[in-house]
C-alpha cells in the first residue's frame, strides 16, 4: 500500500505492529548475547520497553500526533530496561522531538525522515561514551543512507524499506566494528531488535497487522525472577454493535500489547475475550469501541507481596530520613544480605531481569529520604537507574556504578549514614574499584571468546567480566577461577552460593582458597540465586 503521509491512526498502528513483531521475535534477539550465558535478555528488555510505550500510546485519546508521540516517549522512558532498552526509549524520545515543529497533524516523507534522524541524535546523546558496532551504529548509518536518497522516495513505504535495508547491512557489518562480536560469531543484539520493530512498521504500512504469538511474552521461568506481570485474568463478552464493521484483527493487535494468553472467539453477534493483563481497564476501553460489554469477570491471579518482600519502610506520611539505599538483587539470600547491611529497598532483578526506570522511580518515592543512593549491581542496569535519578525531583538521587553483586556488597561495607552524600559516594566508589568479582555459570552454546574455546554445557569462570576458563566440571572451573583472582594480598573472599550448590560443596570452599593463600578469610552466604552457582567477592 503506497502511503505518502502518516496520520495519527496509522502512526499508532505502525508503532504497535513494530512492538508486536519484536515481542514475537524477542527470544531470537536474546540468543545473540555475546557471552554464551543463559541470561541474555536484550530482546526481552527492548520488547518490554517499547510495549510500555505502546500501552500508554493506546490509552491516549488525543487526535494530535505530537501528543501521541509525547505519550509514547514517556511510556517507553518509564518502561525502559537494560542499556538497549534505555537507548531505544531515547530513540522514541527523539522521534517525539522531531515532531515538535510539525505545522500539520501528519508525517510527510520529509517529516518522517526528520523523526528518524532526531531519534538517532537523541539516542547518541544518551550514551556517555558511544561504541560503534552497536544499535547506535545501525540507527545512524540507516538514517544517513536514507537521507542521501530522500529525493528518490514518493512514499513512506519506499523510505522505510530503504531504511530497513541499510539497517540490515549495518547490522551485518557490526562484527567488523566490534571485535567481540566477530569472535563470538554474532551480530549486535540491540541492532537486531531495532530492525524487528522497523519490519513490523513496514508490515503495518502494507496492511498486515500482527498479533502476539502465544508464549512470545517475556520468559517467566523459575530461573528468571521477574517483576510480577499480567496478574489479572480478564474475561467478558462484547455485544457487537455492527458485525460487518468488526475489525477482529485490529482488536487482537490492540489487546496483544496489553497482556498475554489472549483468546478472541466470535460467537454470532457476540465476541468473547480472555486476556491476562496488568491493565484490565485499558482492555475494556479498547473493547468498548466495538459494542457493549457483558459478563465482565476480572480476577487477581497472584497475591501482591511487594511491600513485605522488599521490606521497604513506608515513610510517606512521616518526616524524611537523611539517607536511603536502593539496590537491585536476585536470589533471596543475596537480597536478605543486602537488607542486613542497611539497604532500605530491594528491587528484584539485575543479572537475570533488568528492572525498569519506573521501578527505580517508585522505589525512590517509597523510601522517603532526602538523599538516595541506587546500587544497580549490574552494568546493564546503570542507565535505567540514571534515567530514574533524573526524574526524581524531591530528593537528591545518585547512582553508584556498581556493576556486580560483589561490587555492591563491598560498597555497603563503607557506607556511613552520618556522612554526607559526597563522602559516601567517594568511599563507596573506592570500595567498588578495589573488589574483585568472580562468577561460575554454564554455557548455552559453542563459541570462542578471548582465545578460550567454549562448548555448550561447559562451566565457565568469569573474572571481572571476562571469561577466563571453560571446563566440563564445575569444580575445575571454580578452582581455576580462584587461582586467577586470589593473590597474596587478598584478605577476604565471600562466596554467594546458588541454589544448586550442595552443603558438601560448601564445605570444600575454605580449603580450596587456603591452598592458594593460607591467610585468606572465607565467608559463605547462601545466596539462593539461579544460573550463577557461585558469585565471588575478593578484597
Amino acid at each position: 500500500m503506497a502511503v505518502s503521509s502518516v496520520s495519527v491512526a496509522l502512526f499508532k498502528k505502525m508503532v504497535m505492529n513494530g512492538a508486536i513483531n519484536l515481542k514475537n521475535n524477542h527470544k531470537k534477539v536474546d540468543e545473540l548475547n555475546v557471552f554464551p550465558v543463559p541470561d541474555g535478555d536484550t530482546g526481552t528488555n527492548m520488547s518490554m520497553t517499547v510495549m510500555s510505550g505502546v500501552r500508554e500510546m493506546e490509552s491516549c485519546e488525543s487526535s494530535s500526533i505530537i501528543e501521541v508521540g509525547k505519550v509514547l516517549s514517556r511510556g517507553a522512558l518509564m518502561g525502559a530496561r537494560g542499556n538497549s532498552g534505555v537507548i531505544l526509549s531515547q530513540f522514541f524520545r527523539g522521534v517525539y522531538v522531531g515532531m515538535q515543529k510539525l505545522e500539520h497533524n501528519e508525517l510527510t516523507i520529509e517529516d518522517f525522515m526528520n523523526c528518524l534522524e532526531s531519534g538517532c541524535r537523541v539516542a547518541y546523546k544518551a550514551v556517555m561514551e558511544p561504541v560503534e558496532g552497536t544499535i547506535l551504529t545501525v540507527v545512524r548509518e540507516a538514517a544517513e543512507h536514507t537521507r542521501s536518497h530522500i529525493n528518490e522516495f514518493d512514499t513512506i513505504d519506499a523510505l522505510l524499506e530503504c531504511y530497513q535495508n541499510e539497517a540490515q547491512k549495518s547490522l551485518e557489518n557490526t562484527p567488523n566494528l566490534l571485535p567481540v562480536l566477530k569472535e563470538s560469531g554474532v551480530v549486535d543484539s540491540g541492532g537486531a531488535g531495532f530492525i524487528e520493530i522497523i519490519k513490523g512498521m513496514i508490515m503495518a504500512l502494507n496492511g498486515k497487522m500482527l498479533e502476539a504469538n502465544e508464549g512470545a511474552s517475556a520468559p517467566k521461568t523459575e530461573e528468571k525472577p521477574v517483576e510480577m506481570q499480567n496478574i489479572y485474568c480478564t474475561e467478558f463478552f462484547i455485544a457487537l454493535k455492527d458485525l460487518g464493521m468488526f475489525d477482529e484483527a485490529g482488536l487482537k493487535s490492540s489487546l496483544s500489547c496489553l497482556g498475554d494468553s489472549l483468546c478472541v472467539a466470535l460467537e454470532g453477534s457476540c465476541c468473547k475475550i480472555h486476556l491476562h493483563t496488568d491493565h484490565p481497564g485499558r482492555v475494556l476501553e479498547q473493547a468498548l469501541k466495538y459494542g457493549e460489554l457483558t459478563d465482565i469477570k476480572i480476577e487477581n491471579q497472584r497475591i501482591q507481596h511487594t511491600h513485605l518482600k522488599n521490606g521497604a519502610k513506608e515513610l510517606g506520611n512521616g518526616p524524611k530520613k537523611k539517607f536511603a539505599l536502593v539496590a537491585v538483587c536476585f536470589g533471596e539470600g543475596i537480597s536478605q544480605t543486602f537488607k542486613d547491611l542497611g539497604v532500605d529497598y530491594i528491587i528484584e532483578g539485575g543479572q537475570t531481569m533488568n528492572p525498569s526506570t519506573e521501578a527505580f522511580v517508585e522505589a525512590c518515592s517509597k523510601v522517603n529520604a532526602e538523599n538516595i543512593i541506587i546500587i544497580p549491581n549490574n552494568g546493564n542496569v546503570v542507565m535505567a537507574a540514571g534515567q530514574a535519578a533524573a526524574l526524581v525531583k524531591d530528593a537528591e538521587v545518585a547512582v553508584l556504578k556498581a556493576k556486580t553483586i560483589a561490587q555492591g556488597y563491598a560498597s555497603l561495607m563503607v557506607f556511613d549514614p552520618e556522612a554526607d552524600m559526597e563522602s559516601n559516594l567517594s568511599a563507596m566508589f573506592e570500595a567498588v574499584e578495589h573488589v574483585k568479582t568472580g562468577e561460575i555459570t554454564y554455557s548455552v552454546r559453542d563459541t570462542e571468546i578471548g582465545g578460550i574455546k567454549i562448548a555448550e554445557g561447559d562451566f565457565m569462570g568469569i573474572a571481572n567480566g571476562e571469561i577466563v576458563v571453560s571446563t566440563k566440571k564445575q569444580m575445575d572451573a571454580l578452582t581455576s577461577l580462584l587461582r586467577k583472582l586470589i593473590d597474596e594480598e587478598s584478605q577476604i573472599i565471600t562466596f554467594f552460593c546458588g541454589k544448586d550448590v550442595t552443603e558438601e560443596e560448601k564445605g570444600t570452599l575454605e580449603g580450596l582458597c587456603q591452598v592458594i593463600n593460607p591467610n585468606i578469610e572465607v565467608e559463605i552466604v547462601d545466596g539462593e540465586q539461579d544460573i550463577y552457582s557461585y558469585i565471588l567477592a575478593i578484597e
